[in-house]
């Protein structure tokens, strides 16, 4: 998940349609940045009206015209509405899993511009080092507490990658980060006794990644990761 570690207070399936529990997502009134109601949806049905509010701002963010400007523009999208205490997500998306973090699709752009996926971490449950396989993401925590351990990669030869440690971040409730490539090498971790949430938003659908597994003399091995949806 590249160029900023969360900073301020503030990773069976089914197919899925382009629009996709788009209106799962509810942002309640107040969802804009000074946390007031969107007047032109002032008549909107009140799920369809908040909904479309994040939709909408995130559309607007995606156009930016680089990836440091668009991850940056849904960055602040995201701490706005939790500042706002806007969000609220159905449970369905919060339930663990005891085999591994569980990994739902919120959303998908009918353009194909980005993704937004949930995940709910169970205590003590964590990724492997991992890249993002090229795609800009943010990362937001909506619920609990999370540790981002960022790396660099220092070099490669044949099948052996060596990192260093960058940055360790313990990142609670409306705590967000950009990942920009080439800088997308981290570890996310619940080190929590309680469950956390998180919000990824891909610039894409990142549908694999690569993880790096120790292989026992410092170095790393590197295998490719399909990623998959959760129930």
């Amino acid at each position: 998940m590249p160029s900023s570690a969360p900073s301020e207070p503030a990773t069976a399936p089914a197919p899925m349609t382009d629009e996709t529990r788009a209106t799962d997502a509810i942002i309640r009134p107040g969802g804009a940045t000074n946390c007031t109601p969107h007047r032109s949806d002032a008549m909107a049905e009140p799920r369809e009206q908040v909904s479309a509010r994040l939709r909408e701002r995130l559309d607007a963010a995606v156009d930016a015209a680089d990836p440091v400007n668009v991850a940056q523009e849904v960055k602040h999208v995201l701490q706005d509405t939790l500042r706002c205490d806007a969000l609220s997500l159905p449970d369905r998306y919060r339930g663990t899993r005891a085999d591994t973090y569980a990994r739902r699709l919120l959303y998908r752009d009918p353009s194909g511009r980005y993704t937004i996926v949930v995940m709910a971490w169970g205590p003590g449950q964590r990724t492997a080092l991992h890249d993002h396989a090229g795609i800009w993401c943010v990362e937001c925590v909506v619920d609990g507490q999370m540790e981002v351990t960022q790396y660099d990669l220092v070099s490669n030869s044949e099948d052996r990658y060596q990192f260093a440690e960058r940055t360790r971040v313990h990142a609670g409730r409306g705590s967000a980060g950009c990942l920009i490539p080439p800088f997308e090498y981290h570890v996310l971790s619940n080190l929590a006794e309680q469950p956390s949430i998180t919000m990824h938003v891909y610039g894409g659908e990142m549908d694999h990644c690569h993880v790096f597994e120790p292989a026992g003399d410092g170095s790393y091995r590197r295998h490719t990761k399909a990623l998959a949806y959760h129930d």
